[in-house]
């Protein structure tokens, strides 16, 4: 069997989905470690921002990377949910699925789906306007002009509760697919449970370490 007719396989689209939410949860946790550095330095937090949004090997290789994982994660999820939903038949409505499965993971699709939503929020405030900033308007770099803009979102109470909101989507939807992903990748089973458990923490401590940055800068400013 060929590498090709593999991926074309319902195996093979699963193992792609838990490779994309890997990858993504590396440049989740890369983002966190940034972010997290603007609530006791400034300083820190603008020269690594700065040196993000001016790398060209972030910015022209790793970005187009991040963007289509992103894409093609959750358009694989919409596509495989669709494909679930179709080989349970005309009895969906009955489906007893609460006796088989936890609510989390049955609502997968449901939680990402307020994640997607809360991606492009976050284009919006953030990546847009950067690209603008940069490659519409010519604007002479600033080094020191992230951490302003990064408080400047969160001084509006709703936007800050929406991403928190949204956050704790994100955990809903971690605590099923993150250690999901291993489990699809074949992860040998006695290090599936080690596994599980890093997975969990991981799971409610990035999350909410998020939101915890979002409502200190709305406190604190």
């Amino acid at each position: 069997m060929s590498l090709i007719s593999i991926f074309k396989s319902s195996i093979g689209k699963k193992l792609l989905m838990a490779l994309s939410g890997i990858f993504l949860v590396v440049f989740l946790t890369q983002h966190f470690l940034i972010n997290i550095t603007s609530v006791f330095s400034e300083e820190i937090f603008n020269f690594l921002s700065h040196f993000m949004g001016n790398n060209p090997i972030v910015q022209f290789i790793l970005q187009p990377i991040l963007i289509f994982g992103v894409i093609f994660h959750f358009v694989m999820g919409f596509y495989l949910e669709i494909i679930n939903r179709k080989s349970r038949g005309a009895n969906y409505s009955r489906y007893a699925g609460g006796d088989n499965a936890p609510w989390i993971s049955r609502n997968m699709i449901f939680s990402g789906g307020v994640v997607l939503l809360f991606l492009i929020l976050h284009f919006y405030d953030f990546w847009v306007p950067e690209m603008n900033y940069k490659y519409i308007e010519f604007r002479p770099e600033d080094p020191n002009r992230y951490y302003e803009e990064l408080i400047h979102k969160f001084e509006s109470p709703v936007r800050t509760s929406i991403y928190s909101v949204s956050f704790i989507f994100l955990a809903l939807h971690l605590l099923h697919g993150f250690s999901s992903s291993f489990k699809t990748i074949g992860v040998d089973s006695k290090y599936y449970k080690p596994i599980k458990s890093l997975t969990f923490i991981f799971s409610i401590l990035i999350p909410f370490g998020f939101i915890f940055i979002a409502v200190f800068h709305n406190i604190m400013h």
